[in-house]
């Protein structure tokens, strides 16, 4: 009989693959005439509840459920780098939903961000899903660790920052979240500056450590493969 654990595991990652599989259908339109790269804000950005996953725990599928992992998975270094690499994705849903300008919103660095996230991620939770049923095939566990190499960088170069540098100045005309900013005596222009100067060496971390795990867990999947 599953455990409370895995039963949750499987839900959360299963309806975070169906939640992004949603996403990547209603943006590959986007790239036939008459529909335009544009629009893609426009038919998936009500789906950014996606990206919101910081909130809940952090579940791989790959492992036990503990009180310890909610935040910082395995350890406290990968926890930390997952929790630093999430404010860049908080801060871009952060941005589209909160300017409401047309210019940022209908941007192609934001159809760029979509698919990158909406691929990678239908691969990653679908791969957690299955691996918490034991029926994960060999080719998607491949996928998830080699899928990352290209679709990271796009997303976070042209894709995420490229967003938020093009919102500065709608940012700061409108003072954006001024009210809770304020309370820090900083503007969320200020802010955003600054994530947008630390975030490519959070994220340059957090890449190098998944080419990490993916040299460990090919290497361990090849070598199954030998044994067998």
């Amino acid at each position: 009989m599953a455990r409370p654990s895995q039963l949750y595991l499987l839900s959360y990652n299963s309806v975070q693959a169906l939640g992004w599989f949603v996403a990547l259908l209603r943006l590959l339109p986007c790239l036939a005439p008459p529909s335009s790269v544009h629009s893609s804000y426009a038919v998936a950005g009500d789906l950014d509840w996606c990206t919101r996953r910081r909130f809940l725990p952090s579940c791989s599928g790959e492992g036990g459920l503990t009180s310890f992992s909610l935040w910082f998975g395995k350890s406290p270094r990968w926890g930390g780098l997952q929790i630093s690499a999430s404010f860049g994705t908080d801060e871009f849903c952060g941005i589209l939903g909160g300017i409401e300008q047309i210019h940022v919103q209908s941007s192609p660095s934001v159809f760029i961000t979509f698919m990158a996230w909406s691929i990678s991620e239908v691969i990653r939770y679908s791969h957690y899903a299955l691996t918490t049923l034991k029926v994960c095939p060999p080719w998607l566990t491949y996928l998830r660790y080699t899928a990352f190499i290209p679709l990271y960088p796009i997303g976070v170069g042209p894709g995420e920052m490229w967003t938020m540098y093009q919102a500065l100045p709608f940012v700061k005309e409108r003072k954006l979240y001024s009210g809770f900013f304020g309370k820090f005596s900083m503007s969320y222009h200020s802010f955003l500056v600054a994530v947008l100067a630390v975030y490519p060496f959070l994220w340059m971390k957090l890449y190098l450590h998944v080419f990490k795990q993916r040299r460990s867990k090919l290497g361990k999947t090849g070598g199954a493969k030998k044994r067998a």
